[in-house]
């Protein structure tokens, strides 16, 4: 039978989909590298001691940086939203209003580090006595280089809601260069090697700051100094948005360091390790599952604001499955084989952070489900009810966490609190987004949530089977891996896609051959 087109719009979006989540995948993988080179070099350059002195004095700033990203993804809202409606004099006043909104925190930002910070650094900090001036002095440009990340996130947001991944994604890729650069300079460059790096990072981030500034200028006709629009009704509207978007981000940030410091108070540090092991792990699985999530921010603002429902529910319900996909075929192999995996990466392995890591990760698998509902929930733009519900249930698992280490629980019950408060959220958001958007509760589980257990099922049911069957040894173990990998896609096509679906892929890989 002859394959027929899928709907033109229907085609665009799983294109302009498909395409930015290769490039931002590209841009994650390069950078990894490029970043695990970067740490090598830079510990052997700086020595032990000036490196623990950059990363201490360094992370009081970088403690901040969720700020940038948060506020940039909060603004890409408005972008996505007017250019759904195609309303170009709307476009220009955003943009306007948010340059006058980040000149004000970037001010603020740097007002508070360069006063209570520096306090921070020169009165609490135990320095060396013979660094303590280098240190003072990597912080100021540790600040002025986070105030710029601040100044550039309305270009960025604007970038990301015009689609462009790929200037996003090469821009990225530049970043990590000139990073590594300076981090080769420093070899070469017989001064201070802990002032020179304050100092080198900070111009990257002038050169990264210019590229996305004049990028912006130059592509998008609303990003632009000639004409001010201003607009008290959207500038209350965008910082009511993004005050929210921020304390939903500091529950999350804060429940994660809190139950840390908790694990630290109440055991070893040998098991805070094994925590902060797991979850680096269970980060660096969720960034790809981030990534496309990314990809799909733009479409279904856009579709919402341009009342398009049946593409939005579309992508709302294939991205979750996606999303999940794509840290299920990952997560699985790692479930399997994590302590083959561990043991190759660590020299020792904490005793804990094996059972720590797989239950993180299940975490990070719940979640996934939630990320394009997220997405949904901030295109009406009513962000109140939704980030404070879901802040007190982030900030109840410090104290639920509290309550059952006192009772004589085991460390890993904090992981359980985490997966359980996720489960929650779950289907929280998805009751607060049914109500915003007419989202169908009983399609999104149909759709989804079913077909997702099907993919876990008969995927995660054979690759454990195969583990028990074969001996152990590294052929064995990467034998698991590539069956584990190939079982979960077959599941994805044809339990987890569905009919429109397949036939866009099809018709897709048809007309590229």
């Amino acid at each position: 039978m002859k394959e027929t087109a899928p709907t033109s719009t229907s085609l665009q979006n799983s294109k302009r989909i498909a395409k930015n989540t290769l490039m931002l995948y590209f841009r994650q993988i390069l950078i990894l590298l490029v970043s695990l080179y970067t740490v090598r070099v830079v510990l052997d350059v700086l020595g032990v001691e000036d490196y623990g002195i950059f990363n201490v004095v360094a992370g009081i700033v970088t403690l901040f940086s969720f700020m940038s990203g948060t506020m940039a993804s909060a603004t890409q809202r408005f972008f996505s939203f007017a250019l759904g409606q195609k309303d170009t004099e709307q476009l220009k006043k955003i943009f306007s209003v948010n340059i006058v909104i980040y000149a004000g925190i970037a001010i603020t930002a740097l007002l508070l580090l360069e006063t209570i910070g520096l306090w921070f650094v020169s009165e609490k900090l135990v320095v060396p006595a013979d660094r303590f001036e280098a240190a003072r002095f990597i912080y100021h440009f540790a600040v002025l280089s986070f105030t710029l990340s601040i100044l550039t996130s309305p270009f960025m947001a604007i970038i990301i809601a015009q689609e462009d991944m790929q200037i996003y994604a090469y821009v990225s890729i530049i970043e990590a260069i000139l990073k590594l650069g300076a981090v080769i300079l420093l070899i070469y460059i017989d001064v201070d090697k802990l002032k020179l790096y304050g100092v080198l990072l900070f111009f990257v981030s002038i050169i990264n700051a210019g590229i996305y500034i004049s990028i912006a200028l130059r592509k998008y006709d609303e990003c632009q100094f000639r004409k001010f629009y201003w607009d008290k009704h959207l500038m209350q509207e965008i910082v009511g948005f993004t005050g929210w978007t921020l304390f939903g981000q500091l529950t999350t940030v804060a429940r994660n360091q809190t139950v840390t410091i908790l694990i630290n108070q109440v055991f070893n540090p040998i098991v805070v390790a094994s925590r902060v092991i797991a979850m680096s792990i269970s980060n660096h699985i969720g960034v790809f599952a981030n990534n496309f999530n990314t990809s799909l921010y733009p479409p279904i603002i856009k579709s919402y604001s341009g009342n398009n429902k049946k593409e939005m529910f579309s992508l709302i319900f294939n991205g979750s499955k996606l999303t999940f996909f794509l840290m299920w075929i990952t997560a699985l192999p790692l479930l399997i084989e994590l302590e083959m995996i561990l043991n190759i990466w660590l020299k020792d392995v904490p005793p804990e952070a094996i059972l720590f890591t797989q239950l993180s990760i299940i975490e990070s698998l719940i979640v996934s489900f939630s990320l394009p509902i997220a997405t949904a929930a901030r295109a009406p733009g009513k962000m109140k009810t939704y980030e404070l519900i879901l802040g007190i249930i982030q900030l109840s698992i410090f104290f639920v966490s509290w309550i059952i280490l006192k009772m004589g629980y085991p460390a890993y019950s904090v992981f359980l609190v985490a997966i359980i408060a996720n489960i929650v959220m779950l289907f929280v958001r998805l009751f607060i987004v049914s109500k915003l958007i007419n989202l169908s509760k009983r399609l999104f589980m149909l759709k989804v949530f079913f077909p997702s257990m099907g993919i876990i099922l008969l995927s995660g049911i054979p690759s454990f089977l195969l583990q028990e069957l074969l001996p152990e040894g590294l052929i064995y173990s990467i034998i698991i891996i590539i069956f584990s990998i190939i079982i979960s896609s077959i599941a994805m096509y044809y339990i987890g896609l569905d009919k429109n679906w397949r036939k866009k892929i099809r018709y897709y890989l048809k007309i590229k051959t």
